[in-house]
């Protein structure tokens, strides 16, 4: 069990950490005022302080505090599921995709908790978003996933049996229950 979960429980603790500090940093740094801006890079970048109540990247707010906290919970412990049963899990590659999702959304789950609203501060001018070191892993660790999916298929090297195999094992199988 241990060897599924240790590299993604890490890569989570590392992106969680990183995000709540930079969180409070931000906080500290330019206060509770939702619009307070600090330049860094003039007409480029900078930390511009909103309560993101949507989701990601400021979008969708739904008018219900919790709504994205309940889906952001039932989200990360389906990924969890996906990855234990049907994604190859010696992989690092997979195992840093779940760990940047899963660190990314409990990064954002706590701010919720604590808050009622999520703390996003990083403004690219050509973005459309303003988001969050949680949403970064997040959106990064899902499009690593897909795109690894995409190109590699479900591996066949995953933890459970491929469907093709099955289908071997069902047409080896003659009517009295022996193999042939």
């Amino acid at each position: 069990m241990r060897r599924y979960w240790f590299g993604p429980a890490v890569i989570a603790a590392v992106i969680l950490g990183f995000d709540q500090v930079t969180k409070a940093w931000i906080w500290e740094r330019l206060g509770p005022v939702e619009g307070a801006t600090l330049p860094l890079i003039d007409g480029w970048l900078s930390f511009t302080l909103i309560h993101n109540t949507g989701i990601a990247f400021g979008m969708f707010d739904a008018g219900f505090p919790h709504f994205f906290t309940v889906t952001s919970i039932i989200i990360s412990l389906g990924a969890m599921y996906f990855y234990r049963y049907h994604l190859p899990t010696r992989r690092p590659l997979i195992q840093l995709c779940l760990g940047m999702i899963v660190g990314g959304a409990i990064g954002n789950i706590i701010d919720r908790l604590r808050f009622g609203f999520v703390i996003d501060f990083v403004h690219v001018s050509w973005f459309p978003g303003i988001f969050n070191v949680a949403d970064s892993a997040i959106t990064v660790g899902v499009a690593m996933l897909a795109l690894f999916l995409l190109l590699a298929g479900d591996g066949q090297e995953g933890n459970a049996p491929s469907d093709d195999a099955l289908l071997g094992d069902l047409l080896n199988q003659d009517p009295r229950g022996r193999r042939s």
